[in-house]
């Protein structure tokens, strides 16, 4: 049926009215936020790291302080972005944080005091923390249901994005200095975020689920609070590759920065990669099962360097690590969307509680492994073995949880 054109108001309202965003147009923002407030904002300032110290810009105490601000920034945001986000549009936040980021790394190029840079790095975690709770959830209610993981794995693709960057575009700019080093990656920051900017869904775009399908019963619970711990404890199991790594290679086993170098950027091919094959294997197996292999799969990759140290083994070990580093993220979120379906304020909730939970625990476990390694004599060792332990723990966690649903259905029992 033909319906006439609209005329005088109508009209005029109907072409100022936004265009809807398609569903590439929201996944390619939501790549473009991690990319800025993971990718860049935080992995950036790994390979920046010596070169700071060397141009005495602060001494090596110093610019470790400096990383842990950024680590309490990522805390941070991901605590506030949910508030953030009811006082003002998620759009409108997602936006403000991407900008936060690019003044961050643009500010950087000064290193006016110890204050100004501890500001400053705070800031690009706090973006980063905000970024990771509200990107990918503004963005996958409006994917198809059968594309969430592949949709979910492009968006967090950015993070490994970010990790190939550091190991290679940082050290030829830094032939150029620390300034024109900062300067260019708060260009490139603010590109990513003029590309993004109406790529992002309008927050009323979903519908709103009934009251009375929001009713769960406690099984939903166990199985949050599964994921909550084994999401938790999965940050704990990256700690030793993510810190230590590069110093294993060079100084533990001998063969010198250039070769521990190598395997960093392993490491970051590895995530480059790594979301979009765990969110495709997602659509394939289920993001429960996908889950429970991702954490097996980690726990003995993690283990590899202290039990097989041979070069094969840590060429496997960086990349497969490096590729479950961002690629747990689409599995661990898509598990809330199966445990939540159709409830977007709760999906959104759940996301915040498990960023939270998993910035706690990385944030625990590089103090507490790099406690332990100080005071037992530099074993490095250990400190994978440690990781390896945290994540069969998540896995038995996942396990026992599953099996107890499970049961619990075939008995008739509202707990399943």
């Amino acid at each position: 049926m033909n319906r006439p054109a609209p005329t005088g108001d109508g009209a005029l309202a109907a072409a100022s009215a936004p265009r809807p965003v398609t569903a590439w147009q929201a996944t390619l923002a939501g790549f473009c936020a991690s990319l800025v407030g993971i990718g860049i904002a935080r992995f950036a300032y790994t390979p920046l790291l010596p070169a700071i110290v060397a141009a005495k810009w602060f001494a090596a105490s110093s610019a470790a302080y400096l990383g842990a601000a950024n680590l309490a920034g990522y805390l941070a945001g991901a605590v506030l972005a949910r508030p953030a986000a009811k006082l003002v549009a998620a759009r409108g936040v997602v936006r403000a944080m991407m900008l936060l980021a690019s003044i961050a790394m643009l500010a950087s190029a000064w290193p006016l005091s110890f204050g100004w840079f501890f500001v400053w790095r705070f800031a690009s975690g706090l973006a980063g923390g905000g970024l990771m709770v509200l990107a990918a959830t503004a963005v996958l209610p409006h994917v198809p249901p059968s594309r969430r993981g592949l949709a979910s794995g492009v968006i967090f693709m950015g993070v490994g994005a970010g990790i190939a960057a550091s190991g290679t575009l940082v050290p030829l700019w830094l032939h150029h200095g620390l300034v024109a080093t900062w300067l260019g990656l708060g260009a490139i920051s603010l590109a990513l975020t003029a590309l993004a900017w109406r790529g992002w869904p309008d927050d009323g775009a979903h519908h709103v689920v009934p009251a009375a399908s929001r009713r769960r019963g406690p099984g939903h619970a166990w199985t949050l609070g599964a994921l909550y711990a084994g999401y938790a404890l999965n940050a704990t199991g990256l700690v030793p590759h993510m810190i230590f790594l590069v110093d294993f290679v060079a100084r533990g086993l001998g063969l010198g920065v250039q070769t521990g170098s190598a395997y960093w950027v392993l490491f970051g091919l590895g995530a480059l990669a790594g979301p979009v094959l765990t969110g495709h294997l997602a659509d394939r197996i289920g993001f429960g099962r996908a889950l429970r292999l991702a954490y097996l799969i980690e726990a003995i990759a993690v283990a590899l360097p202290a039990l097989l140290p041979g070069a094969v083994w840590l060429v496997i070990s960086s990349v497969v690590v490096g590729a479950f580093t961002p690629g747990i993220v689409p599995l661990a979120l898509g598990r809330i969307h199966d445990a939540l379906p159709h409830d977007h304020a709760a999906q959104k909730a759940a996301w915040s509680r498990a960023t939270t939970c998993f910035a706690l625990l990385q944030a625990a476990g590089a103090y507490g492994m790099s406690y332990l390694f100080s005071h037992d004599g530099g074993r490095y060792g250990q400190l994978f073995l440690v990781g390896s332990g945290a994540l069969l723990l998540a896995l038995a966690i996942d396990l026992l949880v599953n099996a107890a649903g499970r049961a619990a259905r075939h008995d008739g029992s509202p707990i399943g």
